[in-house]
């Protein structure tokens, strides 16, 4: 090889561990980058023909993305890591509720915090994507309709009472009232010998009253009447608000006989001046054979406890992200319900996923398509809320990658000196 030749492969040299130097600077540029995925130069030989005479040498950079970073705890419930494989679908504008996403990136970097209209969206304004979930929790069948999670859209929520339980005693000594018809005790005709109020609540997060009334009719024998007591006009036109009505009897040791399940009680709502849909309620009264419910005991006639499920209205207090990438909004009354699912990303070769600004990447040749599933399944890792992916970057690999890639391009740059100190004394000889 010719001394010129020399030359050339000093300046190979040169321009190879420039590109060395910059992956390690980027590198430890980014130490603190959450989810930022250290690159590594990759050194090709140059050969001059087939004899295999060298050349010098090529510097490229490779990916390392599929390198898991540290986990690491924080308070904000938004933060999001990935446990595994896989990366959050982002997009670079907001997508609304029934759209495409035209742009679709795949990031760890999971810092997402609310912006001015509640939008999540990463410290590169990157908008975090998710299904929205229907009424019973699923994902829609078409996996493409994705929307940017906002959270200031969750409005408040009331659930409706379905059940009512009862645990009372009913005095067994009470005198029985053989004449009572039902409706006696709505119609003001006949005295309960025991009689509660209890709310319970509506569609619309509001509270209703039922009076539960009872009367001995004979031996172990009670009739009760179920009583609306709200605004009369609420439910129309029932008798005197008589709602349901019927008997039960007791065994000899007190313990209830009949009946044998739930009590079904129907608010009668009226659409038009309530705003309500009929409203069915099951009222447990306790299990036959047995004193869980109501009983008949020679004890004065008491309510021991009752409870009703449903809730009244409560305003939004957060969101929790649960393994599973389930979004749940938590109310102030206690509910809590899933919203959205966050999509998860695969892909066949994610170290050949193309970089781009805002430490996120984009498909391509390399990477193949991206397979759009859900956290653990398939492959997909878990998403760890309140935690952030760390940098992949080691400090001290990089600071030793420095001093040599220094030394290399120092020796680099001797070849060349070195050349021409050569070739000037080549021309020497000519003189």
């Amino acid at each position: 090889m010719s001394l010129y030749g020399a030359l050339q492969i000093g300046v190979a040299g040169l321009d190879a561990f420039s590109t060395a130097l910059s992956t390690t600077s980027s590198n430890i540029a980014n130490v603190n980058t959450i989810g930022y995925k250290a690159s590594e130069s990759s050194f090709s030989t140059l050969l001059a023909s087939s004899d295999g005479t060298q050349a010098g040498v090529i510097a490229s950079q490779a990916q390392r993305v599929t390198t898991q970073g540290g986990i690491t705890g924080t308070q904000s419930p938004t933060d999001l890591a990935m446990q595994g494989n896989g990366f959050f679908v982002v997009s670079p504008v907001t997508v609304a509720a029934g759209s495409t996403p035209q742009t679709l990136l795949y990031t760890r970097a999971g810092n997402f915090t609310p912006d001015a209209t509640g939008n999540l969206r990463n410290a590169s304004n990157f908008y975090l994507m998710g299904w929205p979930l229907d009424s019973a929790g699923n994902v829609p069948n078409n996996r493409s309709l994705m929307t940017s999670i906002n959270v200031n859209s969750l409005a408040g929520k009331a659930q409706a009472t379905s059940t009512m339980t009862l645990q009372a005693n009913l005095q067994a000594s009470t005198a029985a009232t053989p004449a009572y018809v039902a409706g006696d005790i709505a119609a003001g005709t006949v005295t309960p010998d025991f009689q509660r109020t209890v709310n319970v609540f509506d569609s619309q997060g509001g509270a209703q009253p039922l009076q539960v009334s009872f009367v001995k009719t004979a031996a172990n024998t009670w009739a009760y009447e179920v009583t609306y007591q709200g605004a009369p006009a609420n439910i129309g036109s029932p008798p005197n608000n008589l709602i349901a009505s019927g008997t039960m009897s007791f065994n000899a040791d007190g313990t209830l006989n009949t009946p044998a399940g739930p009590i079904g009680v129907t608010i009668p709502f009226n659409l038009a001046t309530s705003g309500l849909n009929p409203q069915t309620i099951a009222i447990n009264v306790g299990t036959p054979g047995a004193t869980d419910g109501i009983s008949q005991f020679d004890n004065p006639s008491a309510l021991v406890s009752s409870s009703v499920d449903g809730q009244l209205f409560g305003s939004l207090t957060g969101v929790s992200i649960d393994t599973d990438g389930f979004v749940t909004a938590q109310f102030s009354n206690g509910l809590a319900t899933k919203v959205f699912k966050l999509p998860i990303a695969t892909f066949a070769n994610a170290d050949g996923l193309t970089a781009v600004s805002g430490n996120a990447y984009a498909a391509s040749n390399n990477s193949g398509t991206a397979t759009i599933g859900e956290a653990n399944l398939a492959g997909a890792g878990a998403v760890q809320s309140k935690a952030l992916e760390s940098s992949t970057v080691d400090l001290a690999t990089e600071f030793t990658n420095l001093i040599t890639t220094q030394r290399a391009y120092s020796a680099s740059a001797k070849i060349i000196t070195t050349a021409s100190e050569m070739l000037d004394q080549l021309l020497q000889i000519t003189h």
